[in-house]
């Protein structure tokens, strides 16, 4: 008993693989930290009101991208041009599932950076390493033709969530607790 106690301390005080070279820890904020903190519970909260008041449609569509098997991003390019579609899940409504815009993902050196280019509601932003089944994305949220705020900004554009690769050509994000509308935002990928 005493070796498990001490075994599940260390996992609690070790960090991450994501923060083990600190850079997700020098950006992300207080109030993003806590939304990643919190993400399995809110994802649970916000699917279970989807699946409780969801059109039966889309309902079936979000059991379809949530049975999706997650795979590694090891020797995947993300870089090019995708379509992209939106997912709310729970809050002012159950779930609300959008059409397909385009996005495309760059690579300039620096790492991955995601750009959402058509549309009315937008997001830029940089992928971090955690594990290799999931991705930190550190974004910034803004409309139309607005120039987007730097990540860190503020809660009303900062957009915190875990990218997770799950086909040849596709991958998601999840967004805990957006500022808008919503408690969990998937933002979906496919070519």
């Amino acid at each position: 008993m005493k070796l498990r106690a001490c075994l599940f301390a260390l996992l609690v005080i070790l960090p991450s693989a994501a923060s083990a070279d600190g850079v997700v820890d020098k950006l992300i904020t207080p109030a993003d930290r806590i939304r990643l903190n919190n993400y399995a519970q809110t994802r649970e909260l916000a699917i279970a009101e989807a699946r409780r008041g969801g059109e039966a449609n889309e309902v079936a569509q979000l059991e379809t991208i949530l049975a999706k098997r997650v795979q590694t991003f090891r020797n995947f390019d993300m870089t090019g041009n995708w379509q992209c579609r939106t997912i709310k899940i729970g809050g002012q409504l159950p779930l609300v599932i959008y059409g397909w815009f385009k996005c495309r993902v760059t690579d300039d050196g620096s790492g991955w950076k995601l750009e959402k280019i058509s549309g009315s509601q937008r997001t830029t932003g940089r992928f971090y390493d955690e594990n290799e089944r999931r991705l930190i994305y550190l974004g910034s949220q803004y409309v139309n033709d607005e120039k987007p705020k730097p990540y860190a900004s503020g809660p009303e554009t900062d957009q915190v969530g875990y990218a997770f690769r799950t086909g040849q050509k596709e991958w998601r994000i999840e967004l805990p607790l957006p500022y808008y509308e919503s408690k969990l935002d998937i933002l979906e990928f496919r070519r």
